[in-house]
């Protein structure tokens, strides 16, 4: 399967091959689910917290005798059975990382990048780079190339000009492509990739 090259004014310059036995076949949904999932799970903040019978305010002394009140036996007013008592078992900061298999993470990545591919969000360019830091710039290269909405950028080596320059455009966001996940396929309508990161993934994939 042969996908054009265009360079940044869109313009055909060539073409890459695209293997069938990295991106051809049966896309697996499932794959794609627990890699998203790993990821957003890895980024939640963990930081929720109770305080237990340790940790709340209040005294440790016994409020009454333990026998012939004819009340029922307690030990401090921290108890948790009581108002204002502490919490049993309650959430306390933990991470909510987890891994996935190796090749579970690049069949999820394979069948992302597959999914752009058949839907026609795959842009391949020769080369991203601009001589100075400006967003209005990178905002009129997206628009010749047909880049409306949510998009990911995939470079090897991304040009720091360029990355600089699309940091403010919603929605658009500039990863090298060996920290691509199918997490950043799958949220943006578009996928741009450079020669060069097509066939390093290739590469990886494989």
């Amino acid at each position: 399967m042969q996908c054009d090259v265009v360079n940044e004014n869109n313009e055909k310059v060539g073409s890459v091959e695209l293997r069938d036995e990295v991106f051809g076949g049966r896309i697996n949904g499932g794959m794609i689910w627990e890699s998203v999932v790993r990821q957003n799970a890895s980024e939640r903040q963990g930081t929720h917290a109770t305080k237990n019978r340790a940790a709340v305010s209040g005294s440790g002394k016994k409020p009454w005798r333990q026998k012939g009140t004819g009340r029922a036996r307690v030990g401090e007013i921290r108890n948790p059975l009581w108002r204002k008592g502490g919490t049993v078992f309650g959430p306390q900061p933990r991470s909510y990382d987890y891994a996935l298999p190796k090749k579970v993470e690049r069949g999820a990545l394979r069948a992302a990048i597959a999914t752009r591919i058949q839907d026609g969000g795959l842009i391949v360019v020769e080369a991203l780079s601009q001589a100075d830091v400006k967003t209005k710039t990178a905002v009129a290269t997206l628009k010749r190339l047909g880049i409306t909405g949510k998009a990911v950028v995939i470079d090897v080596a991304p040009d720091a000009n360029f990355a600089k320059s699309v940091r403010n455009i919603p929605g658009v966001s500039v990863v090298t492509s060996s920290r691509l996940n199918a997490r950043d396929v799958m949220k943006a309508g578009h996928v741009v990739a450079t020669r060069s990161a097509l066939e390093k993934l290739q590469e990886a994939l494989a």
